[in-house]
C-alpha cells in the first residue's frame, strides 16, 4: 500500500514536471516574440512550476526513506515541508508577475504606448494550455485524493490555479488582438492574483500540518466516540494529534478507576491503543497516560476537552 502511494505521488510530480518544462519553453518564447505580457506571465509561472516541481521531487523521495534511529516515525514530514516549499514558490512568482504586469499597464496609460495586440499564435498557445490544465487538474486531484499526500494535493491546487490563470490570459490576449491592448497585461496582473491566492492557501494548509498539535474536531469526535465503548475508560481529559505525512500519532490522557492495579490500568491503556489504531486507518501510534478519574473532569464535552488540550499545549 505504501509503495503504491509513493509510486502515484512520484507519477504526479514527474508528469507535471515534464509538461511544465514544455509549457515554460513554449509560453515564454512566444510571450516575448508574440508581444503578449499575459502569455509571458504564464511562461514565468510555468518556469517557477519547474523549479518547485524539482524541489518537490527531491523532498518526496526523501520522505520515502524508511524509519531510522533518529526518525522512529519515518521521514513523512518531508511531504509537509515540500508543500511549504511549493507554497513559497507560488507566492514569490505571484508578486513578480503582478508588479511586471502593472508596470506594463501603467506604460500603456501613462506613455500612450500603442500595440496591435499579440501574435495570433499566442492565443492558440494560451487556449492549448487551458485544455492541458483541465486534464492535469482532474488527474492530479484524483491522485491527491488517493494518496493523501500534501505535496500532490498542493500540486493539484496549483494546476487548478493554472487553469484559471490560463483562461484569464486567453481572454486578455483575445481582447488585446481586437483593439484593447491594455487588457493583455491587465490579464497578467489578474493571473498573478490567482497565483497568490493559491500560494497563500497552500502555505496555510501545509503549515497547519507541520505545527498542529490539536486534532481536528472530526478526528477528536471519532476517537472520543470509540473510547466510550472501551471498558474501564471513565473520562477523556486531553487529546493531542501530530501529523507525520499521511500518519497520525495520538497522545491521550484518560481517567480510570483509581482502585485498579497498575497492571489493570495498563491493560485498559493497551485496549485503548488497539481500538484507536484498528478503527482509524491513518493513526500509526497511540500513547496513553492514565490516572484516577475525578469528578472535576467527569462528563467533559468535546469543546471542553479541546480547550483543555489547547491550553496545556500553549
Amino acid at each position: 500500500m505504501t509503495h503504491e502511494r509513493d509510486r502515484k505521488s512520484l507519477l504526479a510530480i514527474d508528469l507535471g514536471l515534464g509538461i511544465n518544462i514544455f509549457l515554460a519553453i513554449v509560453k515564454t518564447t512566444f510571450g516575448i516574440l508574440g508581444h503578449s505580457p499575459a502569455l509571458l506571465a504564464e511562461g514565468i509561472n510555468s518556469t517557477s512550476d519547474v523549479a518547485y516541481y524539482i524541489a518537490a521531487s527531491v523532498l518526496v523521495r526523501m520522505a520515502n526513506q524508511p524509519a531510522d534511529h533518529d526518525h522512529p516515525y519515518g521521514h513523512r514530514q518531508f511531504e509537509s515541508v515540500g508543500s511549504v516549499v511549493i507554497g513559497s514558490f507560488i507566492v514569490a512568482t505571484a508578486v513578480a508577475v503582478f508588479w511586471d504586469s502593472l508596470d506594463k499597464v501603467w506604460n500603456f496609460i501613462n506613455s500612450n504606448v500603442t500595440s496591435q495586440g499579440a501574435h495570433p499564435l499566442a492565443l492558440w498557445i494560451a487556449f492549448a494550455t487551458v485544455l492541458i490544465k483541465i486534464f492535469l487538474s482532474i488527474y492530479i486531484r484524483k491522485l491527491g485524493t488517493e494518496t493523501q499526500n500534501p505535496v500532490v494535493q498542493a500540486l493539484a491546487y496549483d494546476h487548478r490555479n493554472d487553469l484559471f490563470s490560463a483562461s484569464a490570459a486567453t481572454i486578455g490576449i483575445f481582447l488585446g488582438q481586437r483593439g484593447l491592448p491594455w487588457v493583455d497585461p491587465l490579464a497578467g496582473a489578474f493571473v498573478a492574483l490567482l497565483i497568490l491566492r493559491t500560494g497563500i492557501f497552500v502555505l496555510r494548509e501545509s503549515s497547519t500540518d507541520l505545527m498542529a498539535v490539536i486534532p481536528s474536531r472530526d478526528l477528536a469526535e471519532r476517537i472520543i466516540k470509540l473510547l466510550k465503548d472501551v471498558s474501564g475508560v471513565k473520562q477523556v481529559e486531553e487529546l493531542h494529534a501530530h501529523r507525520f505525512g499521511p500518519h497520525i500519532v495520538v497522545n491521550l490522557t484518560i481517567g480510570i478507576d483509581g482502585n485498579l492495579t497498575v497492571s489493570a490500568g495498563d491493560a485498559i491503556a493497551s485496549h485503548v491503543e488497539e481500538t484507536v489504531i484498528s478503527s482509524i486507518p491513518n493513526v500509526r501510534r497511540v500513547h496513553v497516560h492514565y490516572h484516577p478519574a475525578d469528578q472535576k473532569h467527569e462528563n467533559m464535552t468535546i469543546n471542553e476537552i479541546l480547550d483543555r488540550t489547547r491550553k496545556n499545549a500553549s
